[in-house]
């Protein structure tokens, strides 16, 4: 521990959760267009602890550029399968990234995306304090990071337009208002391409990561950059008492069904993170395509591994929950009296100051305004 990538004073520890694995390989990489890997580094059964597999690996630093080879069935053959880790901070390779999964197979790694090892500090909350505005004071103005600071008359420079430093030039007017709190529209990581041909996914309702600010509203190329971009605008909404929620997607992700890709939690075994039916078709109830299984212990780890990430790493003063309804559901989508999810997020100290609010519906007919 802990899941993801994070620097040692030796060097960097890497740990997933790979339950059903047979064949784990770490890959490491010197660029991000890189067809083949400069070093792997096969995990046998000594980096194994329980579901985990995990190692350190010595020189590495903050910036090392990394992904994984798993393999369910003990063939590693199809190299097209280069896992991005689900917990990465950080993600390079966009700039060739495609959704086909055939065109990787015949140019190697060099348009798959690969995590980058990034710091894990926590949000100076001393020097930028929660605002804590009680709820029956809470005004919420809800924007599109994207798109907000976009107008041809805006004032803010052409590369700061769509970003989050750009919206901290807009502080001053959403302050003005007399609102205290702004959510923004989903903010993960997500896949641009995850729409119908000639269209681009605009709202971010697709993500490909639930730890990575996403890279088109970062005002860098840097992937390093996209962590302290986000924290920078916190902290200036924090000095303005504005509280920052954030629209969290976690009742599907952008691998879709079985005719989607193979990017992230399918190649760890689409049955520990998706709900599934006997025949291995995907259960939904998000309307897109697969439904996370968040009643599963791995999953809901994964979940509240991120949760504290953008709580008590990126300083986040609260979340809406898309569908968040659909996270309740267990085996074979039979709702849960208690849902297991809800019950360790409330009983989560690290989570105990944050505003919660949730979405009471989802596709698949599950209703439960007041409750």
């Amino acid at each position: 521990w802990p899941l993801g990538s994070s620097v040692t004073l030796d060097g960097v520890n890497f740990s997933i959760a790979a339950p059903h694995a047979k064949i784990v390989k770490l890959l490491i990489f010197q660029n991000e267009d890189d067809e083949y890997a400069k070093e792997s580094i096969s995990l046998n059964q000594e980096n194994r602890s329980g579901d985990y597999w995990h190692v350190e690996i010595e020189g590495l630093t903050e910036g090392a550029l990394y992904g994984y080879e798993v393999s369910i069935d003990g063939n590693i053959a199809n190299k097209e399968h280069i896992v991005l880790d689900p917990c990465a901070r950080a993600i390079t390779g966009w700039r060739n990234y495609t959704r086909d999964q055939q065109e990787k197979v015949s140019k190697g790694y060099g348009n798959c995306l690969k995590g980058v090892v990034t710091e894990r500090d926590y949000f100076d909350f001393k020097s930028h304090p929660r605002p804590n505005h009680s709820w029956n004071k809470t005004i919420i103005y809800e924007l599109h990071v994207g798109g907000f600071t976009k107008s041809i008359d805006s004032s803010i420079s052409k590369s700061k337009k769509g970003t989050f430093i750009g919206l901290i030039e807009k502080i001053p007017y959403l302050k003005s208002l007399g609102i205290t709190s702004i959510e923004l529209l989903p903010v993960f990581a997500f896949d641009s391409n995850d729409a119908p041909e000639g269209l681009v996914n605009y709202w971010g309702y697709s993500p490909i990561n639930w730890f990575t600010p996403h890279q088109g509203f970062i005002d860098s190329c840097n992937p390093l950059e996209a962590r302290k971009q986000f924290k920078q605008f916190v902290e200036v909404c924090h000095d303005n008492e504005l509280e920052v929620l954030i629209d969290v997607v976690y009742n599907h992700t952008t691998e879709g069904n079985q005719n989607g890709p193979s990017i992230s939690w399918k190649n760890f075994g689409p049955k520990t993170y998706y709900h599934q039916d006997e025949k291995e078709n995907y259960q939904d109830v998000s309307g897109c395509g697969n439904s996370i299984a968040a009643n599963r212990p791995l999953v809901r780890k994964l979940i509240l591994e991120s949760l504290r990430c953008w709580a008590i790493e990126l300083g986040v003063d609260g979340f809406r929950f898309d569908l968040g309804i659909a996270l309740s559901r267990g085996e074979n989508l039979i709702p849960l009296e208690k849902p297991p999810l809800f019950e360790e997020i409330e009983a989560d100290p690290k989570l105990s100051d944050v505003k919660l609010i949730s979405e009471p519906w989802d596709c698949g007919g599950l209703y439960k305004l007041g409750d």
